[in-house]
């Protein structure tokens, strides 16, 4: 059963009740990362193994994880190599009243900084199945950007998202 949430605004993202907060290190430029989070975003099942579909929408995507867990979702920010965030909008997933997460991209000498924020708010049962998962998050994200950097760095993608 669909439940749309609250809607909440990109400073949901320092404000949440439960913020859980993720980062990595890959060798990918920032601007390659980003194409794959928000440009290509039909992709995504490709190098993060819980998402099984994702298909963009007007002003979105639509997203399905492992499980049937289902989320409309609303872009956010986009800004090119720096931020990406995005709101969900409607969920089957039981629990959750708002969720925000948000995708922030530092260059490094080596590469890019990659920090993931999954903001949200529910209520007691939720909040605690997300600490007790948080090291499943964790473990997901991290494996999540070290396929992507692998893809990306097969691909030969440069700062542009090309092939050199």
């Amino acid at each position: 059963m669909a439940r749309r949430l609250r809607p909440v605004e990109l400073d949901f993202v320092e404000s949440a009740p439960l913020r859980l907060v993720f980062a990595a290190e890959v060798s990918a430029p920032a601007d390659a990362v980003y194409r794959a989070l928000a440009v290509e975003t039909e992709t995504w099942p490709q190098w993060f193994a819980a998402v099984t579909h994702s298909r963009p929408t007007d002003g979105g995507r639509q997203i399905r994880l492992r499980g049937g867990t289902r989320f409309e979702e609303t872009v956010m920010a986009a800004e090119p190599a720096t931020r990406y965030a995005y709101r969900v909008d409607v969920t089957n997933a039981p629990g959750p009243h708002a969720l925000l997460e948000e995708w922030r991209l530092t260059p490094t000498t080596a590469g890019t900084r990659v920090q993931w924020t999954f903001a949200a708010a529910g209520g007691a049962p939720f909040r605690f199945a997300l600490r007790i998962g948080r090291a499943g998050l964790g473990r997901a994200f991290r494996d999540a950007v070290t396929t992507l950097d692998r893809r990306l760095t097969a691909s030969g993608r440069t700062a542009t998202g090309e092939a050199p």
